[in-house]
């Protein structure tokens, strides 16, 4: 297996968007995913790009991502935030989860960043075990709280 990990370009953008889906299915939610693919790209590559993303390839298929964005803390302050992470269901158990997501560390560790965060569901004990060999620090008594772009507009 020759694994080839990179930064992420705008052609990446309709595979990095399959990915999110059958992350999302995996997740339980694939009615979630709403942004269009225009959204997506602008939101990494228009004139105010919000994410950046580490793509995972071999033989230039992308097979994992992680995209992340800076994230502020008023108590830690600038922290890398890793929004995504996937290695798709064919392509786990090679390691290339453990490549791409030492490359999102070293990315944290190299941006100077005051260390990096993400969110995991209870119940993916895969997820939950690949962080605990990090060392990870797992959360618990927080719960998430949104407000769709529905629900800002009738406010």
């Amino acid at each position: 297996m020759n694994i080839n990990i990179r930064v992420a370009v705008k052609e990446d953008c309709t595979r990095l968007l399959e990915l999110i889906n059958e992350l999302a299915v995996y997740e339980k939610a694939p009615e979630e995913v709403t942004v269009t693919i225009e959204e997506f790209i602008d939101a990494g590559f228009g004139e105010k790009p919000v994410w950046k993303a580490f793509v995972a390839e071999e033989n230039e298929v992308v097979l994992g991502f992680a995209l992340f964005y800076t994230r502020y803390s008023t108590w830690k302050g600038c922290r890398l935030y890793l929004e995504d992470f996937l290695v798709t269901e064919a392509a786990r158990g090679k390691g290339i989860g453990k490549l791409l997501f030492e490359t999102v560390i070293a990315e944290a560790k190299n941006g100077n960043y005051n260390g990096m965060t993400w969110q995991v569901l209870d119940w993916n004990e895969p997820a939950i075990n690949f962080y605990n060999k990090y060392k990870a620090y797992i959360e618990t008594g927080w719960l998430n709280a949104s407000l769709s772009k529905e629900q800002t507009h009738d406010l």
